[in-house]
């Protein structure tokens, strides 16, 4: 099994290669370079594997939510060469590949979260299978992280950027219920990798003319009136 994948969706930038069992990847945290460095990345790590992308089984791609910029250049991209490759595709969560970033911790519960700026949160819960992957629980969802509530006595491993959003409100509210938390945990393409290879064993291909970005929400920036009030 030959897999690319690719993770723009936030101000971290990576591309991983799977080929039979093994990863590499190319991770950086480079707001705004993600266009400039995402297909030279890629190139060098099919060159290193000495593979073609004609070789590729399928490619593999976040889709969000995060960025508007950086969830389209993603998607865009993918469907480029899945389309001009003949290859399917397997989109992913982005807050499910942030999820996999405490797998390790082993904790039953994971809450994923983006700052979606705007005052908002992306997030979404997981649970870590016997696998060591996540399955989701629940819909993902845009919220105030000061109106994000856990169900009583329940815990939960928290990542992302949402923990640090509106003065880490989300994390001092959540606090007596958190086992751990990253907030400066940000998704990668190998989880990317490791979601989509479960995903292609379970048949969940599709056509790159089909693919759509996991936005939550269609208002991209505050107006000056709103920027005026906040």
């Amino acid at each position: 099994m030959k897999l690319l994948a690719f993770e723009t969706a936030t101000e971290a930038c990576s591309v991983a290669l799977y080929i039979d069992g093994n990863i590499s990847e190319r991770f950086e945290i480079v707001p705004k370079q993600h266009t400039q460095l995402v297909l030279p990345w890629a190139e060098q790590l099919l060159a290193e594997a000495g593979i073609k992308k004609s070789q590729l089984d399928a490619i593999a791609v976040g889709i969000g939510p995060g960025a508007f910029t950086g969830v389209r250049l993603a998607v865009a991209l993918v469907q480029g060469i899945a389309l001009a490759l003949d290859k399917p595709v397997l989109p992913v969560s982005t807050l499910a590949a942030l999820a996999m970033q405490a797998a390790d911790f082993k904790a039953g519960k994971i809450l994923a979260a983006i700052d979606a700026r705007m005052g908002e949160i992306y997030a979404a819960k997981f649970r870590l299978n016997e696998q060591g992957l996540v399955d989701a629980i629940g819909d993902e969802m845009v919220i105030a992280p000061e109106v994000y509530v856990l169900e009583s006595g329940e815990s939960i491993a928290g990542v992302g950027t949402g923990f640090t959003a509106n003065d880490s409100i989300l994390q001092s509210n959540l606090k007596p219920q958190l086992l751990y938390c990253n907030a400066q945990a940000l998704p990668h393409a190998a989880d990317i990798a490791k979601l989509a290879l479960r995903d292609y064993a379970l048949g969940k291909m599709m056509a790159p003319d089909i693919l759509e970005p996991a936005y939550l929400r269609n208002k991209v920036a505050l107006t000056l009136k709103e920027q005026g009030k906040s």
